[in-house]
């Protein structure tokens, strides 16, 4: 019986390889299902032989309460992004640098989901989840209802390798094809539904899923001897894993980019989504030469392909208001899938946009994600207009209150005048609780709608008299003692903060988080910049005419100095926290990037200091910077300083700074 049953095993297993790794079916669904069946009816009457590696153990059935955690025994960092092909480019220069001959392994990148799998003795052990980096989520259950994925492979080792699972097109399509039957929604795209089913807390469904596997990492190639990320490659094929077919070597970086061409052309024929390709150096000695950044290894990075574009309808054009009075045309859209969202509206950013496409209702036009993020509008279709298609026309009065709109002095923007209009007034408060302002927790958007309309806040004065209505809050829906005193505490703590974020919350046109803090290190007061001239205002490092005008005509208004008035009253602070300095010749009109780890001070410790002294710090080297300050491990934004011949200060010079001042 235990003959049988070891032989079964095999058996089945070899079939599995072979038709879900290789392709290539060797025995019929029929022969399959026969030995398949055999092999539970031993199973079921004698549990005794059951072996973690039997082809059974992948039917699922177990259900958890949670996932437990798994600390990865070598962290599984991310890759760095690059978008073109002069990115590309730079990537290979400074490989070059480091006196490296790069031999490169380009590989699909698989829009899945990362996982780690270990094996002791062969035996599949755990697999996990990426998670930060550090830690994952346990998914083995799940893991060994893949196929692709083997529950014993070929040699009685220790060995942990990395890949992707993923679902293949094939599946998603008769999956959703099923939802649709049964008036479901269809799910959006298959990384979302291949990482939901790998989560799945009943591995029945992680394994009704039928998702696939591709592995394609080896963290420690060294300790199996191996000198190229191809020969590892290679090895965890010979292993049993499932290695993707198209991965390529290349010696010279302009031969990769037309492969990524041709990748970029064959992406929609593929049984599997991918978003991009991802190029390694291949010798593992120049891996560790390369190095790492806290995040990224610098020996590899993933280009991106560009932002999917797709056609839809033009339905209507809605006309919203901002907290400004700006007036916004939205685009109304047959809801269409980009770039696996559902999306039904996009910015149109005012009526000089509308006109410059020549955009018109009814019409078909290309959508796309700039950035893979803001859905944008590129162009209509005009090949496809039928003649029933309508121009846009500007509104002359406001959508909410009715006032009659205005234009600004640029000509380009249309505004509501009115101060009380209901939607400006929702959105002033919005933003005046925002985090970047008063940083007040427990009024998100749909609380100040609701309050609004119920009369509790009408303008910001009764933000700060909520209180008074403590017992009248405690009576709605969702809300109770405990959560009504969380509100006023944090309302009554908003009161201490700085005049900066005063000045980001009061929504003076053109100020934001940046300008804020400029304004306030110089003035010190709400009385001081209250009393400031344009021609004071001008002499501001990035306080332009118009800005000064804003700031201007906002302090003249009484309406507003009543508030500000109201405000004190309430004990608001006025003043700022950050020290007026003299100028320094230093940091003073300069801007910095801070990287690496610093040893004698923090890094907001410095970023402080050089705000105090009128500097700006960035988080990304540019042709603008002035000064990189470099600790440990700088990383990257070391290396495009050095591109871009920027000046480079070290913990030495910083220290030796500090001291004189």
């Amino acid at each position: 019986m235990k003959q049988r049953y070891n032989e079964l095993i095999k058996i089945i297993n070899e079939a599995d390889y072979n038709y879900h790794t290789l392709d290539k079916p060797t025995i019929t669904d029929q022969e399959y299902d026969s030995l398949l069946r055999e092999l539970f009816e031993i199973e079921e009457n004698h549990p005794e032989l059951i072996r973690d590696d039997s082809p059974t153990q992948r039917a699922g059935g177990q259900i958890l309460e949670g996932f437990n955690k798994i600390t990865h025994q070598k962290p599984m960092l991310s890759l760095s992004d690059v978008f073109n092909y002069d990115e590309i480019r730079l990537f290979d220069e400074r490989i070059k640098k480091e006196h490296i001959k790069p031999e490169y392994i380009c590989e699909q990148k698989i829009d899945g989901l990362s996982v780690s799998l270990i094996y002791e003795k062969g035996i599949l052990k755990s697999g996990a989840t990426r998670g930060n980096g550090i830690v994952g989520e346990d998914i083995t259950n799940n893991v060994k209802t893949i196929k692709t994925i083997p529950l014993k492979i070929n040699k009685p080792i220790d060995i942990e390798v990395r890949g992707e699972i993923y679902m293949s097109k094939k599946v998603f399509n008769k999956i959703n094809a099923e939802r649709i039957k049964n008036g479901l929604e269809p799910f959006l795209n298959t990384r979302n539904l291949a990482a939901g089913s790998i989560r799945q807390l009943d591995s029945k469904i992680a394994a009704q899923r039928k998702l696939d596997s591709f592995i394609y990492h080896l963290p420690n190639p060294e300790d199996f001897s191996l000198k190229t990320h191809y020969e590892a490659l290679e090895f965890m094929k010979s292993l049993g894993f499932k290695i993707n077919p198209n991965n390529k070597k290349f010696n010279n970086i302009e031969d990769l980019i037309n492969y990524i061409e041709y990748e970029k052309a064959k992406r929609p024929t593929l049984n599997y989504d991918i978003d991009g390709l991802v190029i390694k150096l291949n010798n593992i000695d120049d891996q560790f030469k390369m190095g790492y950044t806290a995040k990224y290894p610098k020996w590899a990075t993933a280009y991106k392909f560009p932002a999917e574009t797709v056609l839809t309808k033009l339905k209507d054009v809605a006309f919203t208001v901002g907290r400004t009075g700006q007036i916004t045309p939205n685009a109304i859209l047959d809801p269409v899938i980009v770039a696996g969202s559902k999306i039904s509206r996009a910015t149109l950013h005012n009526i000089g946009y509308i006109k410059e496409k020549d955009l018109r209702i009814g019409d078909i036009i290309s959508i796309h994600k700039a950035g893979d993020v803001i859905p944008e509008v590129v162009s209509p279709i005009i090949s496809r207009r039928t003649g029933t298609e309508k121009e846009v026309e500007m509104i002359t009065n406001c959508p909410i209150c009715n006032t009659l709109l205005k234009q600004t002095n640029s000509k380009i923007d249309y505004f509501c005048p009115n101060n009380n209009c209901p939607a400006r007034n929702i959105e002033g408060l919005i933003h005046f609780v925002s985090r970047e302002a008063m940083n007040i927790e427990g009024l998100g958007e749909a609380i100040i709608e609701d309050f609004y309309n119920m009369g509790f806040i009408k303008n910001i004065l009764d933000i700060y008299n909520l209180k008074n209505h403590q017992n009248d809050l405690i009576e709605l829906e969702g809300f109770g003692k405990k959560s009504v005193s969380n509100l006023i505490n944090s309302i009554e703590k908003s009161k201490s903060k700085p005049l900066e974020n005063l000045l980001m919350g009061l929504g003076i046109k053109g100020i934001g988080e940046k300008t804020a803090k400029i304004l306030a290190k110089k003035y010190q007061n709400i009385d001081n910049l209250i009393n400031a001239t344009f021609n004071d205002l001008i002499t501001i490092k990035d306080v332009g005419n118009v800005l000064a005008n804003n700031i201007c005509e906002y302090f003249k208004n009484e309406d507003n100095l009543n508030l500000i008035k109201e405000l004190k009253k309430l004990g608001i602070n006025m003043k700022t926290n950050i020290k007026k300095l003299n100028e320094n010749k230093y940091f003073t009109g300069k801007k910095f990037v801070i990287t690496g780890t610093l040893s004698n001070i923090k890094r907001n410790e410095l970023k402080k200091i050089i705000e105090n002294y009128n500097g700006e710090v960035s988080e990304s080297v540019s042709s603008k910077t002035d000064v990189v300050i470099v600790g440990e491990n700088p990383g990257s934004k070391y290396d495009k300083a050095i591109n871009l011949n920027i000046e480079i200060w070290n913990d030495e010079k910083i220290n030796q700074i500090l001291n004189e001042l």
